[in-house]
Parts: C-alpha cells; sequence; structure tokens
C-alpha cells in the first residue's frame, strides 16, 4: 500500500472536492481518499499493483478536473540499508529526473519536503490561473456592474412616468447586450457552462451547473427574442430579454471566483518559510580540523562548532563552552536561554553570543524543527467539516428546478391545448418554462456570500484584521473556546524591567540604576539592554566603566570611578560570599520573573526583576471574549509561576504551561475533540503547528511569517483586543450571510410555483419573465443592500 498526494486543476468549489473523493474512492485499488479544497491537494492511499496515477488521472479527467503533479511520501522501498529518495511522478506514469539522491533533503522530513514540492509545482498553475482570472475579473465588472444600474434604472422606470427610459432606442440596445452576453458568457462563463455538459454526462452538480443553467436559459430565450423577431411575434411574445441577467450573474460570480482563488494562492508558503529556517551548512571537527558542510552530512555524534551569531544546524548536547541562545522560534520565549555544558541545544535556534561546541544527537527528519514541519503539513492537510451552503443546495435544487421547468411545459402543451389553440399553449408553456428558469437563477444566491463577505472582509482591513479566507469567517463565528499564546500575544514579546528594589540607605535609585546600566551596557546578553533601556528612558546618562568582565553563567563585573561593582544572578552573589536579602528573590521568581542582583564587593545594592510584559489591550480582551460567552485558555511553554501570574492578571479561566511545541497541537486537538470550536492565537513558529490544527488560527502581524502564513486571520500590530472585534466581525457577517439566503431563496420558493403556471387554472395569474426577472434583481438588489450594512456596524 502506497500513499501520494496529488495536486489537482479544476476545483472550484467545495463540491468539487466531494466529487473527486467519490470518484477516486471508488477505483478499484484505492483505500482511502481526502481531497483537500483549501489546498487543492488529494491525499490517495493506492495499491499500485492494481491502480496507477494516470488511472486515477483518466478517472477525473471525464469530470473536469486534472492531476498536475504527485508525490509519493510513505511507503518507500529500501535500498541498500538507506531509504530510497523520493520521487515526483507524473501523471503518465513516467518518473520525473529530478529524483533527490539518498542523502539529499535529509535535514527536513521526507513528508514534509514531498508535500512541500508538489505544492510548489502546482502553484505555477495555479498563478497562471489567477493571472487569467484577474484578466476576466477587469474586463467584466466594468461591464456588469454598468449593466446592473441600467437594469435598475429601467426597472424604475416602468409604470413611472417621471423616470426617462434609456436614451438608446431598444432594439440598438438589445443588440449591444447581446454582443456582451455573447462575450461573457462563452468567454468568463466557460467554467459553468462545462459546468451543465458534467450534469448532463455525469449526473455531477455544483454551483456552476446552477448559474450555468440560469445564465443560458436567459441568453437563449434572449436571443430568440432579438434574433428571430417573426418568430417571437407569432408566439406573442413580449420583446423584454434577460441579457442582463447573464451579463451580471455571471459577472459577480466570477469575481468571487478570483477573489477565493487570490486567497488561496500562498497556500503551502508557510512550509516554505519553516523549511527555509533550518541551517544550510555545519562547521563539524573532522580529523581534529574544523570542516565546513552541507547539513545534510551531519551525522549523529558529530562534534559541532557554533559560532557566536550563528544558526544551529541540527539537535544536540553542549560538550564544550557556554552561550545565550535565542530559541524563540521554537519556544516562543522571547527571553534568551542561558546554555553550558551538558544543556540542549534546539536545531534552527539562533547562537546569541560565546563559542561551544556540541554532539549531533538528532539529524534529519527527528530534529525539533522538522517535526514541527510535519506536523503543519499534516494539520494543513486534513479536511475541515465545513461545506458550502450553496453548493450542499445546488445537487437537490438543479434537477428540481430543471423537472418543475419542462413539467410546466410539458402541461402546457398536453393539458393547454385542451382549452387554447396549440400556438397559445406553446406560448404559455415557454413563458412557464423560461419563467422558472429566470426566477431560479441564483443571481441573489450567487451573490449572497460574496457580497458579505467582500464587505465584511474590508471593514476588518479598516480595523486591521485581516481574514486569509471565507472560510475563516465562516468558522470563527462558530468558535466558543479562544487559545493563546501567552509571549507576543498576551505580552508584549520582550523583557523589560518591571521592579527595581533598591537594598542601599546612602545612594539613591537613579543613581544605582545609572550605574548598573552602565555596567550592563558592556554586555551582549539580552537581559542587559532591558535595564539599559530602561535607564535610556528616565534619561540617565552612562557612566564610564573600566575593567569590564564576563564571569560565564554568572554575570559581569567592572569598576567605575574605582570602584569594582557585580551584576548577576544569585549565584554570582553566593560566589562572591556576599550576604543579601533572599526574600525579595524568592518573590521575584515566584512570580516568574527573572532577578538580576547588583552590588559591590561588600553588599546588595539593588535587585532589579526582569519579565516579559502585558500588553495594555490584553486585561480588555479576555474580558470582551468572556461577553462573548468564550472561554480563553492559555498555552505556553513557559514555566509555570510567569504562566499563571500572568493568567492570574489577565482573568484567564485555564493555564497549560511548559508546554513543548508538538504538544500545544495536541492540546488543541484534545480541546476539539472534546466538542469544542478552537481558535488558536499565537505568533511564534511553534505556534504554527496548533495554528493549522485549531479550526480557526489567528496570528499576531508582529511575529514571525510562518505563524502568519499558517494562521487563516491575522492581527496587524498584535493587539490581542482585535480577537473579540474578529469575533463579532465573523458572527455579524454570517448573521447577515444567512439574512441574504433567505432572500435569495424565498423569491423561487414563492415565485418558481407562480412561473410554472399552479395559480393560472384558479385565478388566471401567470408570471411573465418579465416579472421574473423583477423579482430576481429585487432579491439581488436586497441581498446588496443588507450586505452593505456591514460598512456600518461596531466591532
Amino acid at each position: 500500500m502506497e500513499k501520494i498526494t496529488l495536486s489537482i486543476k479544476g476545483m472550484t468549489c467545495a463540491s468539487c472536492a466531494m466529487t473527486i473523493e467519490k470518484v477516486i474512492s471508488k477505483l478499484d485499488g484505492v483505500s482511502a481518499v481526502n481531497v483537500n479544497f483549501a489546498t487543492e491537494n488529494a491525499l490517495v492511499e493506492y495499491e499500485p499493483e492494481k491502480i496507477s496515477i494516470s488511472g486515477i488521472n483518466d478517472a477525473i479527467k471525464k469530470y473536469g478536473y486534472e492531476i498536475l503533479d504527485s508525490l509519493q511520501i510513505s511507503g518507500l522501498k529500501k535500498t541498500g540499508g538507506q531509504e530510497s529518495a523520493s520521487c515526483r511522478i507524473l501523471p503518465d506514469g513516467q518518473t520525473d529526473e529530478s529524483c533527490a539522491s539518498p542523502v539529499s533533503g535529509k535535514n527536513i522530513s521526507d513528508k514534509a519536503q514531498n508535500t512541500y514540492n508538489t505544492q510548489n509545482t502546482g502553484k505555477q498553475a495555479r498563478l497562471a490561473d489567477l493571472e487569467d482570472k484577474k484578466i476576466k475579473v477587469y474586463f467584466v465588472m466594468p461591464i456588469a456592474i454598468m449593466v446592473f444600474v441600467l437594469m435598475m434604472w429601467e426597472i424604475a422606470a416602468t409604470g413611472n412616468k417621471q423616470i426617462p427610459y434609456f436614451f438608446l432606442p431598444h432594439e440598438l440596445y438589445s443588440i449591444i447586450l447581446l454582443i456582451l452576453a455573447s462575450v461573457v458568457l462563452f468567454w468568463i462563463g466557460r467554467p459553468f457552462l462545462k459546468g451543465i455538459v458534467n450534469f448532463i454526462r455525469y449526473r455531477a452538480a455544483n454551483m456552476d451547473t446552477l448559474v450555468g443553467i440560469g445564465t443560458l436559459s436567459a441568453y437563449l430565450y434572449s436571443a430568440l427574442i432579438v434574433l428571430f423577431p417573426n418568430i417571437r411575434d407569432y408566439l406573442g411574445l413580449p420583446i423584454m430579454n434577460y441579457f442582463d441577467v447573464t451579463i451580471v450573474v455571471i459577472g459577480f460570480v466570477y469575481m468571487g471566483k478570483y477573489l477565493e482563488a487570490s486567497s488561496k494562492i500562498r497556500t503551502g508558503e508557510a512550509i516554505e518559510k519553516l523549511i527555509n529556517l533550518a541551517a544550510k551548512t555545519a562547521v563539524v571537527l573532522r580529523e581534529n580540523a574544523e570542516v565546513e558542510i552541507p547539513v545534510e552530512q551531519v551525522e549523529i555524534n558529530d562534534i559541532v562548532v557554533v559560532k557566536p551569531g550563528g544558526k544551529i544546524p541540527v539537535d544536540g548536547t553542549i560538550i564544550e563552552g557556554f552561550s545565550s541562545i535565542d530559541e524563540s522560534m521554537v519556544t516562543g520565549e522571547s527571553i534568551p536561554v542561558d546554555k553550558k555544558e551538558g544543556s540542549a541545544v534546539i536545531g534552527g535556534t539562533i547562537n546569541k553570543q560565546g563559542s561551544f561546541k556540541f554532539k549531533a544527537t538528532r539529524i534529519g527528519s527527528d530534529t525539533m524543527l522538522a517535526r514541527i514541519i510535519n506536523m503543519v503539513e499534516e494539520a494543513q492537510g486534513s479536511k475541515a467539516p465545513i461545506q458550502r451552503l450553496a453548493d450542499k443546495i445546488s445537487g437537490i435544487f438543479v434537477p428540481i428546478v430543471m423537472g418543475i421547468a419542462f413539467a410546466a411545459l410539458a402541461t402546457w402543451l398536453i393539458a393547454g391545448r385542451i382549452y387554447m389553440p396549440l400556438n397559445e399553449a406553446f406560448r404559455f408553456g415557454l413563458l412557464s418554462f423560461v419563467g422558472v428558469l429566470v426566477i431560479a437563477c441564483p443571481c441573489a444566491l450567487g451573490l449572497a456570500t460574496p457580497t458579505a463577505i467582500i464587505v465584511g472582509v474590508g471593514k476588518g482591513a479598516q480595523y486591521g484584521i485581516l481574514i486569509k479566507n471565507a472560510e475563516s469567517l465562516e468558522k470563527l463565528h462558530r468558535v466558543n473556546t479562544i487559545v493563546v499564546d501567552k509571549t507576543g500575544t498576551i505580552t508584549k514579546g520582550e523583557p523589560s524591567v518591571t521592579d527595581f528594589l533598591l537594598n542601599a540607605d546612602d545612594i539613591d535609585e537613579k543613581t544605582a540604576l545609572k550605574m548598573i546600566a552602565s555596567l550592563e551596557n558592556n554586555s551582549e546578553h539580552p537581559l542587559a539592554q532591558s535595564i539599559v533601556k530602561k535607564a535610556k528612558s528616565l534619561a540617565e546618562g552612562l557612566i564610564e566603566v573600566t575593567g569590564f568582565l564576563n564571569l560565564e553563567g554568572m554575570g559581569i563585573k567592572g569598576d567605575i570611578e574605582g570602584s569594582t561593582y557585580y551584576a548577576g544572578n544569585p549565584g554570582l552573589m553566593d560566589s562572591l560570599g556576599i550576604k543579601y536579602d533572599r526574600n525579595p528573590v524568592t518573590e521575584i521568581t515566584g512570580q516568574g520573573k527573572t532577578p538580576v542582583l547588583f552590588a559591590d564587593n561588600k553588599r546588595v545594592i539593588a535587585t532589579i526583576a526582569i519579565a516579559d510584559t502585558l500588553k495594555e489591550s490584553s486585561i480588555k480582551a479576555v474580558s470582551e471574549l468572556h461577553k462573548l460567552g468564550i472561554k480563553v485558555i492559555m498555552i505556553s511553554g513557559d514555566n509555570k509561576n510567569t504562566a499563571e501570574n500572568i493568567a492570574r492578571q489577565v482573568g484567564i479561566d485555564q493555564v497549560y504551561a511548559e508546554v513543548l511545541p508538538k504538544d500545544k497541537a495536541l492540546k488543541v486537538r484534545e480541546l476539539q475533540q472534546s466538542g469544542l470550536s478552537v481558535a488558536m492565537a499565537g505568533d511564534g513558529i511553534n505556534d504554527a503547528p496548533a495554528l493549522v490544527q485549531a479550526d480557526v488560527g489567528i496570528a499576531m502581524g508582529t511575529g514571525t511569517d510562518v505563524a502568519i502564513e499558517s494562521a487563516d486571520i491575522t492581527l496587524l500590530a498584535g493587539d490581542i483586543i482585535k480577537i473579540p472585534q474578529a469575533v463579532k466581525l465573523s458572527r455579524k457577517t454570517m448573521r447577515t450571510i444567512r439574512q441574504n439566503l433567505f432572500w435569495a431563496f424565498i423569491y423561487n420558493l414563492i415565485g418558481i410555483p407562480v412561473a410554472a403556471g399552479l395559480l393560472y387554472p384558479l385565478w388566471g395569474i401567470l408570471l411573465n419573465p418579465v416579472f421574473a426577472g423583477l423579482a430576481m434583481a429585487f432579491s439581488s438588489v436586497s441581498v446588496v443592500v443588507n450586505s452593505l450594512r456591514l460598512r456600518f456596524a461596531k466591532l
């Protein structure tokens, strides 16, 4: 049994994914298939002895879809004791010449690399398709807007003598509309016509089918009216045509398709950025000499040398040296971690100061970064339990509407001729047939979601809430639990001085701060800079320091105006034999803060507490979420004391502390499995797997590119108060969409029976296509106006 990821071309809606999944699952030799509309990929588990890639491609090609590329991602055979390389498999069964060597790609997981390659291959085709859509949208939208305005003008002028008709003669205007509608239908609307063909040949209906039937019926009927006036007069048909229906429906629906395609084009960039975080080279000891080699050639137990500012290539354990390492890309914590002999280091993290050597313990797909990549890939490939309402209905609505239309025509021809001449019965039958199709034409249905989404997304942008796609808004309104990361989300994400406790009576606070800042200004340690920043914020100048010395693992020392001073951790004071009050230190540590002690040769002069501080809006944001009925949970890689202290200040409901990156996604999954709808907000690379695992991922705009790419919603400036605003926006938008769908369908439900002639035998009422068009237009206007109300909503 093998697994492949297929990049598929031609998916336009959620029901397309359902169709592909259904077709592939029925093939002999296919045991499992999962089609993801968002990524336009299909994960297929199959037996190559029974079915080939080309066989799968032939099966879906009948329905208008095609495999762009495919990649083997599991079930690899062993060659000479090594795992063979993954090779790209093209739809015709040929093997790509760009197969990697057995050692290439060792730095990252095979599965993640292959998925990235598959997405990258399909991305070029999707970019070309997006550019094609862009050209068509720029062409059709000005025409559609102009025709829509003129249509409303003409409707308003009907029966109202105060409003003049359009200045062009009706015959000339009809010819112009015929030309425009022909171009729009047969060029822009080709996918919708294809939907009709697929419906007829394979009984596969989707939104394209619905749009295609309505617009083509309106076009053909209108062409008959305009091009064959003799037949029109003989049958007694009105001169009203519906070319404007064809143009407006296709224009707005196609614009929605373009917006959706543009939002999906960056699907694979999160994995690409994660892969780029990995080091490209490593300096290792070979025969007692330092040698720079590609990171793929690093082996377990190799001694790796890391210089200041260097990127750690693989996971390992320090065997010599001391340093401070920025692990924020993995842990999300802004304060660098001091490392010494025996400490573990993580591939991809940055060495801030000092040189050291470490023994490689994990390489390739075993490194923490590789596992994070894998988790992001797996979460991206999973299917969200969301289906588009319009696509669900289309499978039932299309055959019902067609059945009603043909039944109405047949009834008039068979039963109607008993009471009237054949030509009159045919005229009534044709009017009923076209009237049913015109009033059922999903103009309002096609506008219901896109207009609300366009307005909602624009409203969000005004508030600094960037929404990746409509699905994100759809899912966010159901969320009842928000999971937040601590650093960069609840807190500012950078260390700062929170407390300055003066222990000496013969020196004032400003002088003490100036002295320790002067000493720390010579240090490269990140915590030192927070003290310097504090002094500069109070306009305190710095003093010259001589004899500066870095005391590894403990702190620093230096001479100021002839006296020696020290700054460091409690261990430094103990080693110097300086006695001090431990209570403030214990209290500071208990609050999750880092204590720094400033002393001379005899005593501790001041105790400074350094910590990541709350964002100004965090407390208000959590309070607003509670008002919306949403539970707030914090997951952090930081220690328990720090996490719980922050949670108490903000009012968070539940805390998970000291959580590793891989466990963040697991925690989110556990919450989902308990029946909760979960949104995750974070800003670090370590948050990426949890962001894509959550029902909705929310990234702080001040965070990493990977977190932003992995998320569904990005909050500019990293302001957490935008989370409750995003929830409110989602709920208001979805409420508007539901209202729009009601208005879109109410005319169909009422108008279709009338258009079919159901009321004619009783009261002589028959809905002329003119009024069917009026009802359809009015439903469209009501939908657009209702959507525009979102512009004035308060968040």
